[in-house]
């Protein structure tokens, strides 16, 4: 028995430990901001989903020390939320647990990692919702671990945002015949009503 419980006090421990390196690693605020990130929306810039474009480029920040990239593997370029479309909206709510994080949910576009010379252009999808954005990039190393990031934005997010405005579903063609189909309604209706009162006129003449 003395056995067992010793065996169980030992497993929890070594599955706490594991938990908080876990818990740990995945903090938005245990990583280094190491990339630097342009896009090239303006402040305050709308752009239509389904037809504008982004594009994105990437580098490493030259002022941290030689080898600080020496475990970089991938780098994977997300569209997050602004705080202003994060309110009352606790779908997109951001959380300092990375797995639990809900800023950034649509990946652009994921890279093997280079220290300069990155691009990236991307067509704005058509199912983009309308909000307003800022663009994060996490770099992950060889396990799939996230080690850094950059972002487009400050800390307090509040810089360099952009608007995407969503798709409605109604297309200006449609508009247009659909007025077109309006007038032509109106003016049926009116030459009825001339030709069926002449017809009740005559009807009356001759009798």
């Amino acid at each position: 028995m003395a056995t067992f419980s010793g065996i169980f006090v030992a497993s929890a421990i070594v599955f706490s430990f594991f938990g908080i390196i876990i818990t740990y690693a995945a903090l938005f605020s245990s990583l280094q901001q190491t990339l630097l990130i342009n896009s090239s929306p303006s402040q305050g810039q709308v752009l239509q989903a389904g037809e504008a474009q982004v594009t994105i480029t990437w580098s490493l920040n030259n002022s941290y020390p030689t080898g600080t990239d020496s475990n970089y593997k991938t780098v994977n370029v997300k569209l997050c939320y602004a705080p202003v479309s994060q309110l009352d909206r606790g779908w997109r709510k951001s959380n300092n647990n990375l797995k639990k994080d809900k800023t950034c949910q649509i990946n652009l576009v994921t890279m093997p990692y280079k220290p300069s010379n990155n691009n990236f252009t991307w067509t704005i999808h058509k199912d983009v919702p309308t909000a307003t954005y800022f663009i994060r990039a996490y770099v992950y190393d060889s396990t799939g671990e996230v080690v850094a990031y950059g972002q487009t934005t400050d800390a307090h997010k509040k810089t360099n945002l952009f608007k995407i405005t969503a798709i409605t579903g109604r297309h200006i063609t449609i508009d247009v015949c659909a007025a077109c189909f309006s007038i032509f309604s109106i003016i049926s209706l009116v030459g009825f009503y001339f030709v069926e009162k002449r017809k009740a006129v005559k009807s009356s003449q001759r009798k």
